[in-house]
């Protein structure tokens, strides 16, 4: 399994600007520099330079598995996104991916940064024909309307003609009313739900109080997939859990990843942390604490040494400043570990 760090910033972070010249412009001016006047070079340089934006993204993370992915493309790996913040597209550009490399999503709650870009998510997957080998075989030559509305098999199209959509099933509830004005956008289908764009695996318990799991393969070995309770928030009416998860493999390395979260909210999830090898450990950096996050001084001066040494710490407004060796270190953009 590999985990890539897609963005590992803040829900409302966003960047800067910075000016740069571009290295052909600058090469052009390079090659006819002999000879001139360095203040005419100069005033040269000044009229190249351009606006650069060097992004800060939300948190998402991706996930390789070593196993045939749904997309029929040889070569690649199952590709599992954690989250879907509303710049993953972006994030996933930096990579040279898009939505149309991934095989699923899990979303842990329905926050904006987690589930902002399921939409474009949703609609790019459905309206590409060759999203997966199986689904341009299933459509023919028709276009994916034309096949929806007839009603000749299913109002949904096959599972392996779109994305999975993993998530616990109380989230499933809130995701549903949360996406729907954005999804119901097929022009004539009367019939237009969130399994239209997606392939739904619930996992975690269900109605009948069976804890469903999940099961990646990877090479000669199995990945599983739980769902872990976490309290992010608690209003004057509401709370909001977040589902976090927890990656076991079958030689017993235990992967975690709280998401959003309280510190240590339930304390029970001290002996979950105890137990993981490496934990993605939200941090929140900003100088007047939410109160929805573990701040960056709850884990300095609250969090067991024992449970430091295994976070990689994810989330921050700013870089987070922590005693050399504490934790096992502070994630930047990009970041690829394997497991």
């Amino acid at each position: 399994m590999r985990v890539i760090a897609l963005g590992v910033n803040g829900a409302f972070s966003t960047g800067q600007y910075q000016k740069a010249i571009p290295t052909d412009k600058l090469r052009t001016l390079l090659a006819d520099a002999k000879g001139k006047n360095p203040d005419v070079l100069l005033h040269q340089l000044d009229k190249l330079e351009e606006a650069v934006y060097q992004p800060a993204w939300q948190s998402n993370f991706l996930l390789e598995f070593d196993m045939p992915n749904k997309r029929g493309k040889k070569g690649e790996p199952y590709r599992l996104l954690v989250d879907c913040g509303c710049d993953a597209r972006h994030a996933l550009a930096g990579t040279g991916l898009s939505f149309a490399d991934l095989d699923g999503v899990y979303i842990s709650h329905p926050h904006s940064d987690h589930i902002g870009g399921l939409e474009g998510f949703a609609l790019t997957t459905i309206f590409n024909p060759f999203y997966t080998a199986k689904k341009k075989e299933w459509l023919g030559d028709k276009f994916i309307i034309d096949r929806l509305i007839p009603y000749d098999e299913s109002p949904f199209p096959p599972s392996f003609a779109k994305p999975d959509l993993f998530v616990h099933p109380k989230v499933l509830v809130e995701l549903r009313t949360a996406l729907q004005p954005g999804l119901d956008t097929m022009q004539g289908v009367p019939f237009v739900k969130l399994e239209t764009y997606f392939n739904i695996v619930p996992i975690g318990r269900n109605a009948e109080g069976v804890r469903v799991t999940y099961e990646f393969h990877d090479r000669e070995r199995t990945w599983k997939m739980t769902p872990v309770f976490a309290m992010h928030v608690v209003s004057a009416s509401e709370e909001m859990p977040s589902y976090g998860i927890s990656l076991e493999d079958s030689d017993g390395k235990f992967v975690l990843f709280p998401t959003d979260t309280q510190h240590m909210m339930p304390p029970q999830l001290a002996a979950l942390y105890r137990r993981a090898e490496v934990i993605y450990m939200d941090c929140e950096t900003s100088p007047f604490p939410s109160g929805v996050h573990p701040h960056v001084s709850d884990l300095i001066e609250r969090m067991e040494p024992e449970i430091q040494k295994k976070c990689f710490l994810y989330h921050y407004q700013g870089e987070p400043k922590v005693p050399d060796g504490m934790f096992k270190g502070v994630l930047k953009t990009g970041d690829v570990h394997e497991y």
